[in-house]
C-alpha cells in the first residue's frame, strides 16, 4: 500500500512528539513549536485513508543543506512500504543539498546504502544529579542579555547554516533557560537547557574554551529538573571529560552521517548538541 505524503501542519506536529514520546525518545515539553520554526514546510506526515501512520523530518537548512529526523512509523503500520515512501519523499525535498543525520547505529549501514558516510558519534550522557565541575571560569549571564548577532556569530562556528529562527524560538519557549558566557575578547559561551517529559536536556552548549563550557554547565544543572541528559560529540574529549567529571555516564549513542561533503565544524567548540532531530 503506498501511503499518501503530506506537508505536517503546526497543530499536528504534537502527535510527532507523542510518537517520538512512545519510541522512548523523550523530546522537550516545548519540541512541536520550536522545532516547526526551524521549517515549517519541513515536516511530513504520511497518510492511509486519511489516518497519519508515520512521520520524518526534513528540514532545510540555510541554502545547502538540510537534515533528517523525525523517521518515525506506527507499529502496526511497520513493513508495509510506508517508512521507504517516507524516506524518498524526505531525500526527495533535500535534493541537492548535504544531508545530516543522527541514526542509531543499528541503522548505520542501511544510511550507508544510500550514501551516507559515519563523520563522527555523538553519545548520551545521563545522571540523577550530575556533580558542579571543576575549572569553571566566566561570568554566566541571561543570554537574552546578549546581542544575539553574538550569539548567532557564535553558533555559526559548530553549525553550517544559519538557523536563526530556530535558536530564537528554542531561546524564548517557556521553561528554556538560555544562559551565555562573556568574556573581553566577546561572547565565549551560549548553552540551553529544556525542560522534556524525563528531566532536562542541555543543548545547544557551545564554548571558545573548556573553562567556560564548565561555567555553562554548572549554571545549567543548577536546579534543573532530574534527570539530566547532555548529548555531545566523541570528537570532542574536553566535552567528554565534562561529562564524566559531572558524574554522568553514556546512555545512548547516535551516528552523526552525512551523504555529500561532511561541513567543517569547530568540533572542539561542541559541548552539547541542540538535538538528534535537527543537529
Amino acid at each position: 500500500m503506498i501511503p499518501a505524503i503530506r506537508l505536517a501542519c503546526r497543530a499536528e506536529m504534537r502527535l510527532l512528539t507523542d510518537w517520538a514520546a512512545a519510541e522512548g525518545w523523550n523530546p522537550g515539553l516545548h519540541d512541536a513549536e520550536t522545532f516547526f520554526a526551524a521549517d515549517p514546510e519541513g515536516f511530513l506526515l504520511a497518510e492511509v485513508g486519511e489516518e497519519p501512520v508515520g512521520c520524518i523530518s526534513a528540514v532545510r537548512q540555510g541554502s545547502g543543506h538540510g537534515f533528517i529526523g523525525f523517521y518515525l512509523v506506527r507499529p502496526d503500520w511497520r513493513g508495509k512500504g510506508v517508512g521507504i515512501a517516507l524516506w524518498r519523499a524526505g531525500m526527495a525535498r533535500l535534493a541537492g543539498r548535504v544531508v545530516g543525520l543522527d541514526g542509531v547505529v543499528a541503522q548505520q549501514a542501511n544510511y550507508a546504502r544510500s550514501g551516507f558516510a559515519l563523520a563522527w558519534r555523538n553519545v548520551r550522557f545521563a545522571a540523577v544529579a550530575p556533580a558542579p565541575v571543576a575549572g569553571g571560569q566566566g561570568e554566566v549571564v541571561a543570554a537574552g542579555g546578549v546581542p544575539f548577532a553574538e550569539i548567532a556569530a557564535l553558533d555559526a562556528n559548530v553549525f553550517p547554516a544559519e538557523r536563526e529562527a530556530f535558536l530564537r524560538a528554542w531561546m524564548a519557549a517557556p521553561g528554556h533557560r538560555a544562559l551565555a558566557v562573556r568574556g573581553v575578547g566577546g561572547l565565549r559561551g551560549f548553552g540551553v537547557a529544556r525542560p522534556c517529559r524525563e528531566g532536562t536536556k542541555l543543548g545547544p552548549l557551545t564554548a571558545t574554551d573548556p573553562a567556560a563550557a564548565r561555567a555553562l554547565f554548572n549554571a545549567l544543572v543548577a536546579g534543573a529538573p532530574a534527570p539530566v541528559f547532555l548529548d555531545l560529540p566523541e570528537s570532542n574529549p574536553a566535552a567528554a571529560a565534562l561529562a564524566q567529571e559531572a558524574g554522568m555516564e553514556p546512555a545512548f549513542e547516535t551516528a552523526r552521517m552525512y551523504a555529500g561533503p561532511a561541513p567543517v565544524l569547530r568540533q572542539e567548540r561542541i559541548y552539547g548538541v541542540a538535538s538528534f532531530e535537527l543537529g
